[in-house]
């Protein structure tokens, strides 16, 4: 693989944007780094990124304007790169295209790619990443990334793996908790909007009897919690059961899933519809999150009552159904803290593969999906200090219960 040195140069790819400015300032503070670039089409943002980052950095700082969208332009600028950190999205439109050029220029590679489709292209580019010597991750956010690794500590000591999902709060549906942001309704569309609705429209890939399913989004699932009790999540398209069901050899059935309201999921199942019939684009119906109408309000109040809620479930959690020793039992994994916000919960676990990337932890080249080559522990002990208020380590952040079932 190729080695990175001291005073590697560290490019943040979107790094004016919510998630990327936050990987600055982390980023910024491994003083084993030579520079660290905030990369982004807003030259004047990242230069304030730069600037603000600046003032707690132990490694030097540059802005530089790029549009990743621009091939030549990306190739250009990653000739002075060791490691790309690619916070730009949405995936389904750029995630294949600067892994591919981040390959070609020999340059370690980690992301928050949270599109299903583009995760099934970035994995088939590994064979030109092991030949490149480069190394990638890809998914290595909140959810995909927290989500992967709390589902291979679901999964210690199951000798199968019938059903695992994975789950996250969008609404303040579980304990006044949630991992989305509040979006300004009088700004820019974010990204991260666009990108939600995508998963919410069409079709999306889950698991069934250990295959992959199309199937459409928001359909229901009831979660029995050891020790909490039952709730309902709602499935949508994410990388999570596409890569889990060959780390964790799924037999059964495997999703992501969204706790929401019953109004939210009323309101999102209405969004679903209006997109899928063509009444309205990806970014109207962003704009529609962010400021919703009367009309689709109304409809969303009249549906409210044909959906359940996540009761007790948790907030962030992995459950898994299997057997050990011959014994079927449920397992799940969650957090009991959490980082203050998306762009910190995202940018968070980013920040922790980039510092086990200059560690040497990880070493083996090809692009891989979080559960494949993160090392947990050092990966919730680093969360665990980044939350709000911190804990100490993985023992106290991660939550782990099981309900042996009767043979």
């Amino acid at each position: 693989m190729k080695e990175i040195l001291g005073g590697a140069t560290v490019a943040v790819l979107g790094g004016a944007g919510g998630m990327g400015r936050f990987a600055v300032s982390v980023a910024s503070t491994y003083a084993e780094i030579g520079e660290v670039v905030v990369a982004d089409r807003d030259g004047a943002g990242a230069e304030r990124i730069a600037a603000e980052a600046s003032k707690t950095a132990k490694t030097r700082l540059r802005a530089s304007r790029v549009d990743v969208s621009d091939p030549v332009e990306l190739r250009e600028f990653l000739r002075g790169v060791d490691v790309v950190l690619n916070t730009t999205g949405p995936f389904y439109r750029l995630g294949v295209s600067v892994l591919r050029e981040s390959i070609a220029a020999g340059c370690h590679y980690l992301d928050i790619c949270d599109d299903w489709e583009p995760t099934i292209e970035m994995l088939s580019l590994h064979p030109d990443a092991v030949s490149r010597g480069v190394l990638a991750v890809i998914g290595l956010g909140a959810s995909p990334g927290a989500s992967n690794l709390l589902a291979r500590v679901a999964c210690e000591g199951l000798e199968r793996v019938e059903d695992l999902y994975t789950a996250w709060p969008v609404d303040g549906a579980v304990e006044e908790v949630s991992v989305e942001e509040s979006f300004d309704p009088n700004g820019p569309i974010p990204a991260a909007l666009i990108h939600w609705m995508q998963q919410l429209s069409g079709a999306i890939e889950t698991i069934e009897e250990g295959e992959r399913v199309v199937r459409p989004p928001l359909e229901p699932v009831e979660i029995s919690y050891p020790g909490l009790g039952s709730g309902t999540g709602y499935t949508v398209g994410h990388p999570e059961p596409i890569t889990l069901k060959d780390r964790m050899k799924v037999r059964g059935a495997s999703a992501n899933l969204m706790l929401l309201k019953p109004s939210t999921a009323a309101f999102l199942d209405v969004l679903r519809n209006d997109l899928d019939a063509g009444r309205v684009t990806l970014e109207k119906a962003a704009a529609q999150v962010m400021k919703p109408g009367w009309i689709r309000q109304a409809k969303a109040w009249m549906r409210s009552s044909g959906f359940a809620g996540s009761g007790p479930l948790p907030p962030f959690f992995a459950w898994a159904r299997g057997e050990r020793e011959g014994q079927p039992v449920i397992v799940a994994a969650h957090l009991q803290a959490l980082p203050r916000g998306m762009d910190a919960f995202t940018a968070v676990p980013l920040s922790l593969g980039l510092r086990q990337l200059l560690e040497g932890r990880l070493d083996t080249p090809g692009v891989h999906p979080p559960e494949s080559v993160i090392e947990t522990k050092p990966f919730f002990d680093g969360l665990a200090a980044a939350c709000d208020p911190p804990v100490r380590g993985m023992e106290e952040l991660v939550a782990r219960v099981e309900n042996v079932q009767a043979g």
